[in-house]
């Protein structure tokens, strides 16, 4: 009798920490070096060779036993923000965002406003009619949009010179307080979810192969872009044979998607993915026990869009954990976290 060998062990907790770490990292598009270096950093305590392209993007693998096929994870450490586009003469800042949200969803979060010089200002993004008291029916009628925020610093300033004088300057980077935080209930509600937990999904998988190699050889693409649609156009590796995009999947109204559970997107923006890999995908889930969701979502894109707009010459997937309020203050759950790791799991030891 042939007897099947025991699964890897996926270690949630250390998976969970490390996704803490990585949502207290900001790392706005454009902005992330602290984020891939604190990975570089892992990889190095595991022993995992590692390189960082010229775009910032980082890639890693882990060795297959049969040597025939060859699997790419793509997930992007990149998290929405802004960044300063004017000293106001009032001495607050009017923003550009940074990745696609609505500016309801970020007023009265507080920010960081990232200096030339390393130094790190705070403040909190409210709109120029905040108070009730005194514009009345004027705030709740009023559209959220660029032109009515701005950022309060907290800094004694009243005027652009004197908020210059504190080392800001139009094109600094602003990072959103994630506000991370692991309930009793294994919820994890932060913003930024969108995908650093996938990635730190990503870090538990490869502590996991590394136990038990896969039968694919796997590599782990994490990009820097790919909130602004362009993360994964380039290094994906050469000699990659399909390419499983790993994102958050979008809970909602309309939608088969939980925050208890992995699922796979069949098409979004960009059309449909590869069906005869969603099909292997569907089939790896089988094999693992997991109640895959499947679902489509109108108003998304993802690192395999930018991929094959590029001219990815491979099989595309989608899958992720699912993740309520996206792009605003998000939470998940670690069921999905495992659950998405199990399939990653199920998939590269294919036989």
């Amino acid at each position: 009798m042939t007897v099947s060998p025991a699964r890897p062990v996926f270690d949630l907790p250390y998976t969970t920490d490390l996704l803490l770490r990585l949502l207290n990292t900001p790392s706005p598009t454009g902005f992330t070096d602290a984020a891939v270096r604190l990975l570089e950093a892992e990889l190095d305590a595991l022993g995992v060779p590692h390189r960082r392209s010229k775009k910032g993007a980082l890639t890693w693998e882990v060795a297959g036993t049969a040597g025939a096929s060859h699997t790419t994870f793509s997930g992007h450490v990149d998290t929405l923000g802004a960044m300063v586009k004017e000293v106001k003469e009032c001495g607050r800042l009017r923003l550009a965002m940074l990745g696609g949200y609505d500016w309801a969803t970020v007023e009265g979060e507080y920010v960081r406003i990232h200096l030339q010089n390393g130094a790190v200002m705070t403040g909190t993004i409210v709109n120029t009619r905040q108070s009730t008291h005194v514009h009345g029916a004027a705030l709740r009628d009023l559209k959220r949009e660029q032109a009515v925020m701005e950022v309060r610093l907290d800094a004694r300033t009243s005027s652009d010179a004197e908020t210059r004088a504190l080392g800001i300057e139009v094109g600094d980077f602003v990072s959103l307080d994630p506000r991370a935080e692991l309930t009793d209930a294994g919820y994890i509600k932060s913003r930024h979810l969108d995908n650093k937990a996938a990635v730190a999904v990503f870090l538990g998988v490869t502590r996991a192969l590394l136990e038990q190699a896969p039968t694919h050889t796997v590599a782990f693409h994490v990009t820097t872009y790919e909130e602004v649609g362009h993360g994964a156009a380039t290094g994906i590796p050469a000699h990659t044979d399909e390419l499983v995009a790993v994102d958050m999947a979008a809970v909602g109204e309309g939608q088969t998607s939980s925050e208890h559970h992995v699922t796979l997107c069949v098409a979004d923006s960009g059309g449909p993915y590869d069906h005869a890999l969603g099909n292997r995908m569907r089939a790896a889930a089988r094999r693992a026990g997991l109640d895959l969701k499947v679902d489509l979502y109108p108003y998304y894109s993802s690192d395999g869009t930018a991929a094959w707009r590029a001219g990815g010459d491979y099989p595309v997937a989608l899958i992720g954990p699912g993740v309520d309020a996206s792009h605003a203050y998000e939470r998940t759950h670690t069921d999905a976290l495992r659950a998405t790791a199990e399939l990653m799991l199920a998939h590269v030891r294919a036989v």
